[in-house]
């Protein structure tokens, strides 16, 4: 049974068809990396799998599960699966730490004493030991992205999704950001990426979607995305993107 599995997802904004019968399976411990234009409905995409937005039409399947039925409690299904956006989204008046345990602390009702041990071992873990106690604007964009992390680590999801979380870094910075991704994929974390890095989909993904109109226009191994293309518009795509 794969982690994930999306079948026919539907997702419109009016008359606009932002998600048009997406089907996606995800296996346990895959990294896959959705690619294409802006607008061309990957973050959407992510944000209908953490319920942040309700779908019209398909299912999406988290463990067999029907996660995408009318009325299910989307916290329960947001603690198993987290979102990192490319906007760090980090509350300014609190320090890394305070901002990493706030969610724990109200979703799982655990004290500030029981979560410190695991909270500081996130830390250490991606190089942030001694930035617990910083405020955001004391981080660099790259160290604020990596607590943004952290802070989905802290409640441990199953699956991770990412939206662009480096379009917003200076180039510098993207790497040290990568980095993690590429150690939580030696973890066998399940990872779901929009991105626009095409060097990093094409070493660190399992699989790599190509996204057009709300639609996959191909999938496969990034191997053969990447060198043998065999959708026009992918070939089309990659032959911009890769200049």
């Amino acid at each position: 049974m794969p982690k994930l599995d999306l079948r026919g997802v539907v997702k419109q904004f009016g008359d606009h068809m932002v998600c048009n019968g997406i089907d996606l399976v995800v296996e346990e411990g895959q990294m896959v990396c959705l690619i294409g234009a802006s607008g061309a409905g990957k973050s959407t995409l992510l944000r209908c799998i953490n319920l942040l937005e309700p779908i019209e039409d398909g299912a999406i399947y988290l463990d067999g599960q029907d996660i995408s039925v009318p009325g299910l409690n989307p916290q329960s299904v947001r603690a198993r699966i987290g979102i990192v956006f490319q906007s760090f989204n980090l509350f300014p008046h609190m320090t890394a730490l305070e901002n990493v345990m706030l969610a724990p602390r109200r979703v799982r009702g655990q004290s500030r004493a029981q979560l410190l041990p695991e909270v500081k071992a996130l830390f250490e873990r991606f190089g942030l030991a001694d930035r617990m106690n910083k405020y955001p604007d004391q981080l660099s964009g790259g160290q604020q992205q990596r607590v943004a992390i952290v802070r989905a680590l802290a409640m441990k999801p199953e699956v991770m999704l990412f939206d662009e979380i480096t379009s917003a870094l200076d180039p510098q910075l993207v790497g040290e950001v990568l980095d993690v991704l590429l150690m939580l994929k030696g973890q066998g974390m399940t990872m779901v990426m929009a991105t626009h890095e095409m060097g990093f989909a094409r070493q660190a993904a399992d699989k790599v979607c190509f996204l057009k109109d709300g639609r996959i226009v191909e999938e496969g191994p990034p191997q053969s995305i990447f060198e043998t293309p065999t959708q026009d518009a992918t070939q089309r795509f990659l032959a911009r993107a890769l200049k």
